[in-house]
């Protein structure tokens, strides 16, 4: 874990893309050596990125793919399942390639948020201020 500082400070940007993507924290960790951005999902799933087949580079620019692969963890924690993986360009479009390969394939669980989207809640904030803005206001007149 020694590298995991140096990759996190080169790494930045797609830390913070995939953890906006993911709406979940997003880690460097070290795998049998070399260094990939994680996600923990629900249900033992994760998904890793890096832009190069076998970790992060040290040049975050050199190879010019990402590939972002979701596995899934057995229960007992012995083995890790590839469930999809995608290579593109750029990382949100690997990682969202790699999440509709997840779904082509049925491994897409309810749990899978639609990652990005707006939920429905969201989309009623504005009438519920109005709402509560309009109790206020009918509260305060009743106060004069």
């Amino acid at each position: 874990m020694p590298l995991t500082m140096k990759y996190s400070a080169k790494y930045n940007d797609a830390l913070i893309a995939l953890a906006a993507a993911t709406q979940r924290p997003a880690n460097i960790v070290n795998i049998a050596g070399d260094y990939a951005i994680r996600v923990d999902l629900e249900y033992n799933r994760y998904a890793i990125a890096t832009n190069t087949r076998r970790g992060l580079s040290d040049d975050p620019d050199a190879s010019g793919t990402w590939l972002v692969r979701f596995f899934q963890t057995d229960i007992d924690g012995a083995s890790d399942q590839l469930l999809a993986e995608a290579t593109r360009q750029w990382l949100v479009d690997a990682f969202d390639s790699a999440l509709q390969h997840l779904e082509a394939l049925g491994n897409k669980i309810a749990a899978d948020a639609d990652f990005g989207g707006i939920s429905s809640s969201a989309t009623q904030l504005p009438a519920d201020v109005d709402r509560l803005d309009n109790q206020s206001r009918a509260s305060a007149d009743s106060r004069h």
